[in-house]
């Protein structure tokens, strides 16, 4: 079993930045695909970001450009760089790793943190 734990959320303004860590213990992540997904209340689950092992990664449109994941030295830590924030990225986060590839369209699979809120508002 991967146990992850999400961490960073918090209150910021748009414009603002925050970097969000998913931090994973347990069993081996060699081999893993990472991804970040969000949900905010009365809306559906959407994909935000994945990293395949060998790094490869791919981002929704709706934060091209703005976020950027990154992962510690042994790939035990994932990071999403959020700049430019704004009211639309408020939302719960969570992580996601699993073997396979984690497409915007995947099922609930593999292992999940408990989350970590992100709120945009002035």
């Amino acid at each position: 079993q991967v146990r992850l734990e999400e961490s960073g959320g918090g209150l910021v303004q748009p414009g603002e930045s925050l970097r969000l860590s998913c931090t994973a213990s347990g069993r081996t992540l060699t081999g893993y695909t990472m991804a970040w997904f969000r949900q905010a209340p009365g809306k559906e689950r959407q994909f935000v970001a994945t990293i395949t092992w060998s790094g490869i990664t791919f981002y929704d449109n709706a934060v091209r450009g703005r976020f950027t994941l990154s992962r510690s030295s042994n790939k035990n830590i994932l990071y999403l760089q959020m700049n430019n924030l704004s009211p639309e990225d408020t939302a719960t986060y969570w992580c996601n790793a699993r073997l396979g590839a984690i497409l915007p369209d995947s099922k609930p699979g593999g292992s999940w943190g408990q989350g970590t809120q992100v709120t945009v508002s002035s």
